[in-house]
């Protein structure tokens, strides 16, 4: 029989199956309600349509884990907003919306390695580093001596995304990015 979750398993990023569909949790909260027990709020996003849904749940209630299985794949290029990557041990490709992906998909670079996650043999997202390293493909030139300013300027990263970063980067400088929020964290070593 299945692994089954009881309400205190659900943490944030945890999957589960609701109506057959996966979700992950997004936000969790533990509440105690003094006689009826506990209950567990947890906010859960549905990984094929993305809605974003709140839930309650009780000590007595099961929860069924999401059969999800994760595929290490290797971006060979992008097709419009479509991205094409290859499993490394079969060599099998596989063509994948940018949508189905997520936001996160616009920080994956040519040839890095992600994984995909699978949901009844389909590609319903990917996980990756919460930081990436990526080039800085243009920007404004940098001006001498701009070091401790808070001052920041739009720059355009190799996968085509833009991000704010401050004015001493310079086109060709490797940037690292955090993946969830978009933001400048440091210039790569």
């Amino acid at each position: 029989m299945a692994q089954v979750y009881g309400h205190t398993d659900l943490k944030v990023g945890v999957l589960v199956e609701l109506d057959g569909a996966p979700y992950r949790v997004t936000d969790y909260t533990h509440k105690a309600m003094g006689r009826g027990g506990a209950v567990v709020q947890v906010k859960l996003k549905n990984l094929i349509t993305g809605a974003v849904i709140d839930r309650s749940f009780r000590s007595a209630d099961k929860i069924m884990p999401a059969e999800v299985t994760r595929t290490n794949m290797q971006l060979l290029y992008r097709e419009g907003s479509d991205m094409v990557f290859m499993n490394n041990e079969t060599y099998d490709q596989e063509t994948v919306s940018a949508d189905v992906l997520g936001d996160q998909a616009k920080y994956v670079a040519e040839s890095a390695v992600v994984t995909l996650l699978n949901f009844n043999d389909r590609v319903i997202g990917l996980e990756m580093p919460n930081a990436v390293q990526l080039a800085v493909a243009e920007t404004e030139p940098g001006v001498k001596g701009d070091t401790a300013t808070t001052a920041l300027k739009p720059a355009t990263l190799e996968t085509g995304v833009q991000v704010m970063v401050p004015l001493f980067v310079n086109e060709g400088d490797r940037i690292k990015v955090n993946t969830l929020t978009g933001a400048y964290l440091e210039r790569a070593k």
